[in-house]
């Protein structure tokens, strides 16, 4: 795994314009034997001899050809997502507050549906590797003005208080065969909730790891992209 900056992907409901921004200097990660049977509670895996890169609510296992980026608000500065991003497709993350016992994706989901029908694509629920999930398409533009349709899946997860929110983009979210490392890849997750209090829905925070720094945006100083 590395991580660089690239600019965001286009595609999933109810997203703020973001910068996406990541860093440098991560802390290498040697090939590993990685379970894929989660998304897990992080105290359920501490012991279990991954190294996770460690993004406060989120702690990413290292993927094979991938680069690790982070959303990040133009406006706030605070990271909204964490991408995995390879050559054929990208799986963005979000974490949320969640109740005990609730089922917070069965919630939210005709919500993200009826925001996609909004914007002009389409959302069909689907049964897949992690329950049911939404299937989206939706014409989106190009920075030289041509549109295409970007296909993407969003799966959820409801954990211990806390709802992974997964998007497939790419390859991922049509081609079962160029599916299966990405779902694996969100399978090796885990999810710190915290034990402090938050109203049901609230993003859990992104943090920065502590070995990395930021990389300045382009016509600053500093470092460029990787």
């Amino acid at each position: 795994m590395r991580f660089g900056r690239r600019s965001r992907p286009e595609a999933a409901p109810e997203e703020t314009p973001a910068e996406a921004q990541a860093v440098d200097d991560a802390p290498a990660v040697e090939e590993q034997e990685v379970p894929t049977g989660g998304p897990f509670d992080a105290e359920d895996v501490e012991g279990d001899g991954v190294e996770r890169v460690d993004l406060g609510s989120l702690l990413i296992p290292p993927v094979d050809g991938a680069e690790l980026r982070l959303q990040v608000d133009e406006r706030t500065q605070q990271v909204q997502a964490v991408l995995l991003a390879g050559s054929d497709g990208a799986l963005e993350l979000r974490a949320f507050a969640a109740p005990r016992n609730g089922d917070l994706w069965t919630e939210v989901r005709p919500q993200l549906a009826a925001d996609m029908a909004r914007r002009g694509g389409t959302a069909t629920e689907q049964e897949g590797r992690f329950g049911t999930e939404l299937a989206c398409r939706l014409t989106v533009q190009a920075p030289d003005g041509r549109t295409g349709e970007q296909p993407s899946r969003i799966v959820g997860i409801n954990g211990s208080r806390w709802m992974l929110r997964a998007t497939f983009l790419g390859k991922p979210a049509l081609d079962e065969a160029s599916a299966a490392p990405w779902e694996d890849a969100l399978g090796a997750i885990a999810v710190r909730r915290g034990d402090h209090a938050m109203p049901v829905g609230d993003p859990l925070p992104v943090e920065l790891p502590e070995q990395a720094r930021r990389v300045s945006p382009p016509g600053e100083d500093g470092p460029g992209p990787s």
